[in-house]
């Protein structure tokens, strides 16, 4: 599983069926790899929920996202596994086929709404115009592999 996270003061997400903006908070863009686990998602969403690196009073990358009272803007992105090692067209079969991948990006949002984050996901598997202010910017770039982190 690989999570792209970039720390936002707004993003939005528009799609013939979706429309969703935040405020201060995270856009995840959410690649889910045909070995992804349920542990992946676990470990995932935990890790994102209490990664520190919205500012404190001292102006120190100190706060997680419930801290900060951020919101999650999740992006489902099956690009993230592209192969690009030959020709000029990517292969992206180490994404996870859609069906069993919607699934996936589903449980992962839920784990975390459990972590007690405002999640709002863009439509799966449709084109989507994605908005967004970059705070900072920071970015952070998150893998997992058999439940563990990368």
């Amino acid at each position: 599983m690989k999570v792209i996270l970039q720390r936002v003061k707004r993003a939005s997400v528009k799609s013939v069926n979706v429309y969703h903006e935040i405020g201060p908070g995270f856009l995840l863009l959410v690649g889910i790899g045909n070995d992804t686990t349920d542990e992946d998602l676990k470990v995932m969403a935990r890790k994102i929920a209490q990664t520190r690196i919205f500012e404190d009073d001292n102006q120190k990358m100190n706060l997680s996202i419930k801290e900060a009272e951020g919101e999650i803007l999740s992006v489902s992105q099956f690009t993230l596994y592209a192969d690009v090692k030959k020709g000029n067209r990517p292969s992206f079969t180490r994404a996870m086929n859609p069906d069993t991948a919607r699934e996936y990006y589903e449980k992962f949002n839920d784990y975390l709404v459990q972590e007690g984050i405002t999640v709002k996901p863009g439509d799966f598997g449709e084109m989507m115009d994605i908005e967004l202010i970059n705070d900072g910017p920071v970015t952070v770039i998150f893998e997992s592999f058999e439940g563990k982190l990368k």
